[in-house]
């Protein structure tokens, strides 16, 4: 039963302690913890959709990029920018 519940237990902890961090200020407007929450949502996406199902880990990629959409959002810029020929 355990095994059924960890990850939706540790995506619901990532959710919790990525709003945390995003209340306090930083120096460096948050990249840095963006960079590790991103290193730690990548896998607990896939251990989702492998557990549960892949709607479960859709609503979790959705519920994170609301809280991490400044990276997304120069992520699409940035792709956007290597389709254009100099």
């Amino acid at each position: 039963m355990l095994s059924q519940t960890a990850p939706l237990i540790a995506a619901c902890l990532w959710l919790i302690l990525a709003n945390l961090i995003a209340m306090f200020p930083s120096k460096d407007y948050h990249w840095r913890n963006a960079y590790r929450l991103m290193a730690l949502g990548a896998p607990l996406t896939l251990w989702l959709a492998e557990t549960q199902s892949l709607w479960i880990a859709l609503i979790f990629l959705a519920c994170a990029s609301s809280i991490l959409r400044w990276p997304l959002w120069y992520a699409w810029k940035w792709v956007r920018g290597l389709g254009k020929t100099v």
